[in-house]
């Protein structure tokens, strides 16, 4: 057997970042930026009004209270959207809204909480220094600043700025298009009544699922028959503007494993036992000429899901331009459980809060741990990785989680 780690070593050394590529913004949402970026206008690109209320010179309304008001003459409304010039002289006001152009001679503006809301005259009964409740010209964003360097992911926030300062396509690390191919004569699709040794390829959809989760896009390939001939087939398709290629079933040991069988003789596909649980049969390659990697998963399904999370996911996530491993958390385990001696175990487990700021987590095993149980798969939260040299895990034992759903869902 090999570990974990050469297997997953070998899968990182193959894949490559994609060549970036144009987007239109919204497309290029989750991607990685390819690009400095730096602004042509300013932000704001005019001063304006902060609040609701009016706009005045500072110094006509510096001694105003309630017990001494100022009074002023109301020029008119300047609602947002107005592209008209203002302009106002001392002891004259405008009423302005939230976002419209300041009018020129104004250097404030006094919220309409602190006046009668006069609308040809205004009852003013508090100062207000110049400068407030003003959002000046470029205090944002100055032309030539550089909003978003390359390497940033993009998310809502970057997305707004991006729009903001004009652009609406962008430069990019594509995510690597996927295709999902389920092998199995016994498999049918979900809506379909199993007969006596049939399944339904809850796999294909589990792993189309997981690749979306990770943000990738994805096509489905369902039920490919266990014959050379149906996998040459279905790969010459899968393989047709795929940037990955991600199989199920068929690469253990048994006479029929045709995805071990086909892709054993294109020099290019290794199989492998990985010393882990579950999930040990492996198989990892390239095709296409060297473009598009292939991951060859076993059929339990939660084999399958854990592969895919241990060496898929970090390898799309490279591709894409993006960190590699995720992010992990750490527990304290819940009860005791035992882990085979000399294979890294992946424990599903449930995560609960514990002490008296419910920051610290502990780790108790969801259900059964067999490589078929999906009902204790659907319930976790996590794999609690457990070391290959580790035989035993004891309540309050501290365990490393890889999460499987994020942590605003865990009660």
């Amino acid at each position: 057997m090999i570990s974990i780690e050469e297997h997953l070593d070998r899968i990182l050394q193959a894949v490559h970042q994609l060549p970036p590529r144009e987007e239109e913004l919204l497309a290029g949402r989750g991607c990685v930026l390819a690009e400095d970026v730096a602004s042509p206008v300013a932000l704001p690109g005019f001063t304006n009004s902060a609040m609701d209320g009016y706009a005045v010179r500072a110094a006509d309304v510096s001694g105003a209270t309630g017990a001494a008001p100022v009074t002023l003459p109301v020029l008119g409304d300047i609602p947002a959207g107005s592209t008209e010039r203002h302009t106002m002289s001392a002891g004259e006001c405008w009423r302005i809204m939230t976002g419209a152009p300041l009018p020129g001679g104004a250097d404030a503006v006094v919220p309409v909480e602190l006046t009668d809301r006069g609308l040809e005259q205004v009852r003013i009964d508090a100062a207000v220094t110049a400068g407030r409740h003003v959002r000046p010209q470029g205090e944002d964003v100055a032309v030539g600043d550089v909003v978003l360097q390359a390497g940033t992911l993009l998310g809502p926030r970057q997305v707004a700025v991006l729009a903001a300062v004009g652009r609406d396509r962008v430069r990019v690390v594509p995510w690597p298009r996927v295709v999902v191919l389920s092998t199995g004569d016994e498999l049918i699709e979900p809506g379909q009544t199993p007969g006596f040794g049939q399944v339904v390829d809850s796999n294909g959809l589990m792993l189309t699922a997981a690749v979306a989760a990770v943000g990738a896009p994805v096509r489905r390939i369902g039920r490919v028959r266990d014959d050379d001939q149906s996998f040459r087939d279905a790969l010459a398709d899968a393989l047709e503007g795929a940037d990955a290629l991600v199989t199920t079933g068929g690469v253990s040991a048994g006479a029929y494993d045709t995805v071990k069988a086909v892709l054993s003789r294109s020099g290019t596909v290794q199989f492998d036992q990985v010393a882990m649980q579950p999930g040990k049969p492996q198989g990892f390659g390239v095709l296409a000429d060297g473009r598009v990697p292939v991951f060859t998963l076993p059929g339990n399904p939660v084999s399958a899901l854990v592969s895919f999370e241990v060496f898929v996911a970090p390898a799309l996530r490279q591709m894409a331009g993006q960190p590699a491993e995720p992010p992990t958390l750490e527990a304290v385990a819940g009860h005791d459980w035992s882990s085979p001696e000399g294979r890294t175990q992946f424990a599903r487990v449930v995560l609960r809060r514990e002490g008296a700021d419910g920051v610290d987590w502990t780790a108790d095993l969801a259900g059964g741990q067999g490589s078929h149980v999906l009902g204790g798969l659907a319930a976790a939260h996590a794999l609690a990785v457990i070391p290959a040299e580790v035989t035993q895990v004891h309540a309050g034992d501290q365990v490393t989680c890889r999460l499987l759903t994020p942590l605003g869902t865990v009660a």
